[in-house]
């Protein structure tokens, strides 16, 4: 059986992992979008109706401790998990629908550093977050 991403973070981490672990990773690897806590936890109960939302909270909390996801809040005063990457990435939020669109651009890179430098800084980290609402008939499609 073939380990996911988070599950081998989860072993060079040295995390125990139980069963009800091993679940709330196969579906945090099975996501295709940034879920709360409350649909991991719908998620999770399909699978196993007795992992508790406690549970699931403390396994985000540990995960996001360990670095092994992060933590955003996107404005909707929920906490949404993704795994910790090492591919640098934004995110673009549909303010309309609360889609979450992951993006790069070397141009934002390029510009940050000279902005940060200009000011007389070395960039060591930043976040982007962009807020939106579909352009009409904009013929983009991503």
């Amino acid at each position: 059986m073939t380990l996911s991403h988070l599950e081998q973070l989860c072993q060079e981490k040295g995390l125990r992992m139980t069963e009800q672990r091993r679940i709330i990773v196969r579906v945090l690897s099975e996501s295709q979008d940034h879920p709360d806590a409350d649909a991991v936890y719908k998620r999770v109960s399909q699978i196993d109706p007795k992992i508790s939302l406690a549970t699931v909270y403390r396994t985000l909390r540990l995960f996001e401790e360990a670095h092994i996801l992060n933590r955003h809040d996107f404005g909707d005063r929920k906490s949404r998990y993704e795994e910790a990457s090492s591919e640098h990435h934004h995110h673009l939020i549909d303010t309309k629908t609360g889609r979450i669109i992951e993006f790069h651009d070397e141009r934002i890179e390029t510009l940050q550093k000279e902005i940060a430098k200009e000011l007389g800084y070395h960039l060591v980290g930043h976040r982007l977050e962009l807020y939106g609402v579909p352009l009409k008939n904009n013929g983009k499609k991503i």
